[in-house]
């Protein structure tokens, strides 16, 4: 059995520099495009609660982290 597809934000550039998204056995796994062998596994709640954080801005403060 194939695992379900990445996914990626519409508002990723076709560069391949994006975060992808999938769910597997109810968990949430992410992975950057440009390297797919590092996979991160999470809640759902989790995932949820991380992605509200990120709409409220507390992590604006990293987006310059490792450029």
């Amino acid at each position: 059995m194939a695992s379900p597809a990445w996914q990626k934000s519409t508002h990723s550039s076709a560069n391949n520099a994006c975060l992808e998204v999938r769910t597997v056995d109810g968990l949430v796994e992410l992975r950057e495009s440009d390297d797919g062998e590092v996979i991160v596994r999470t809640t759902p709640a989790k995932f949820a609660k991380f992605l509200l954080g990120v709409k409220a801005g507390e992590f604006d403060g990293y987006a310059d982290f490792g450029a």
